[in-house]
């Protein structure tokens, strides 16, 4: 923008390029014509002063040389006048000497009036060139006038131009985009965004997810769900990826929900309750937006593991996030029989409990029972049936517990136990 102050109120205005170049332009074509002007009027005014001056000299030299020749006359008039007298005898034989000296003079005259035309002659050949040289110049400056007309006429054809095309390409790629989201809604005319979205992924599952789970989240007990899960796993049966999916299409949207963000809480908190990996939003949702439009966009400044996609990045997002998972299978697998051996430990653990408790059990009864025999036999000898049942009651109990403790056992223990086997094994070995 440029700045421009206006010479009688003084007020600063700003005006733009085009308008700027047009105010310049129009002072530069009224000052060149006024200066070609001025340029015109002040020649034909020299030139008509050059030409005054030059015939006033040509007179003024001309009125001298006739008075000079007039005084010349007059004084030889004189002589001959005075001389009358004394040359009448001889006036045949000056007449002719006289004769001979006007026509010298004559002829003298007529040279000088020659000379004189044609000092007048080159003085108008030499106003005549400059003259010539005021139209070349004249016609000089109006064929750049014209040049700078037609160039400015070029560059303003060629801007219009210009943006004639770009106007026409944007009007193409809002038809394209228009043309676009028209075959996008006819395609899903008649079917919502997670039915297409099932379709595209039934149509790839025997080919490229034959091991993966991919159905609707029906779960609702936490108060909410998602619209799909996603779960693959190794040949082993091992999971390495989970992605919680959320189609939302433009006939989607709520009076509070109407921009993609909207959705980001929720879904992020359905893929924590669902035990899953990664969040991903398909949405049709903010269709001019050129963040969503420019391809994948990774929000996870925001929600963790949480991306936004068009249904056309659908089948791409799933196939990009389960090849990463693969580098992490290794490491998934090996966790897993840690976890299996924990377990192993767990078990064994929890057997050496149960048989400490049941051993426990018995020998409470079986010392109680004891007493209660003993104690019957001090008070009467009448209960001594009572006291041989009772004793009798405890021995079997005894027998039972010294049998349990008889067979207990390192085979017995760590039968189908792989873990607590290998370890007993290296201890054997060590001790060897």
């Amino acid at each position: 923008m440029q700045e421009i102050k206006c010479p009688k109120c003084g007020e600063i205005f700003q005006v733009d390029e085009s308008g700027y170049a047009a105010i310049l332009k129009q002072v530069r074509d009224k000052e060149f014509s006024k200066e070609i002007q001025d340029r015109e009027t002040q020649f034909i005014q020299d030139k008509e002063k050059a030409i005054k001056l030059a015939e006033m000299e040509v007179q003024k030299r001309c009125d001298a040389i006739i008075k000079e020749k007039e005084v010349q006359i007059v004084e030889l008039k004189s002589e001959i006048s005075s001389q009358k007298s004394e040359k009448e005898s001889a006036i045949g034989l000056t007449v002719a000497e006289k004769d001979k000296e006007i026509a010298d003079l004559k002829n003298k005259l007529d040279t000088f009036n020659k000379d004189k035309d044609l000092e007048i002659a080159k003085f108008k050949s030499e106003m005549n060139e400059k003259l010539s040289e005021k139209d070349a110049l004249i016609l000089k400056l109006n064929s750049e006038k014209e040049l700078d007309k037609k160039e400015h006429q070029l560059n303003q054809e060629s801007l219009k131009k210009q943006y004639e095309v770009e106007l026409r390409l944007k009007d193409e790629e809002i038809e394209r985009y228009k043309d676009f989201k028209a075959k996008l809604s006819t395609k899903m005319l008649g079917e919502t965004l997670e039915q297409h979205c099932e379709i595209s992924f039934n149509q790839l599952r025997a080919t490229g997810f034959r091991n993966a789970y991919f159905e609707k989240d029906n779960d609702a007990k936490t108060g909410s769900k998602g619209d799909y899960i996603f779960r693959d796993k190794d040949d082993s049966g091992c999971e390495y990826v989970s992605i919680m999916f959320e189609m939302k299409n433009e006939a989607d949207t709520t009076a509070t929900k109407k921009k993609n963000e909207d959705f980001f809480k929720e879904l992020d908190k359905d893929r924590k309750e669902k035990n899953c990996e990664y969040a991903v939003l398909v949405s049709m949702l903010e269709p001019d937006n050129e963040f969503y439009n420019t391809g994948i966009v990774d929000v996870s400044h925001r929600y963790e593991k949480m991306y936004v996609i068009r249904p056309q990045f659908f089948i791409p997002m799933i196939t990009l996030l389960r090849n990463a998972a693969l580098n992490s299978l290794d490491y998934k697998r090996e966790l897993e029989i840690v976890k299996a051996q924990n377990i192993d430990v767990s078990n064994f653990e929890a057997a050496m409990n149960e048989f400490k408790d049941k051993f426990s059990k018995n020998y409470e009864l079986a010392s109680r029972k004891f007493k209660t025999a003993i104690d019957e036999i001090d008070k009467t000898i009448d209960h001594l049936q009572k006291t041989k049942a009772a004793l009798l009651s405890s021995e079997d109990n005894l027998r039972l517990a010294n049998k349990k403790a008889e067979d207990l056992t390192i085979k017995r223990l760590t039968k189908n136990n792989p873990t607590m086997q290998a370890k007993f094994a290296e201890i054997k070995n060590s001790e060897n």
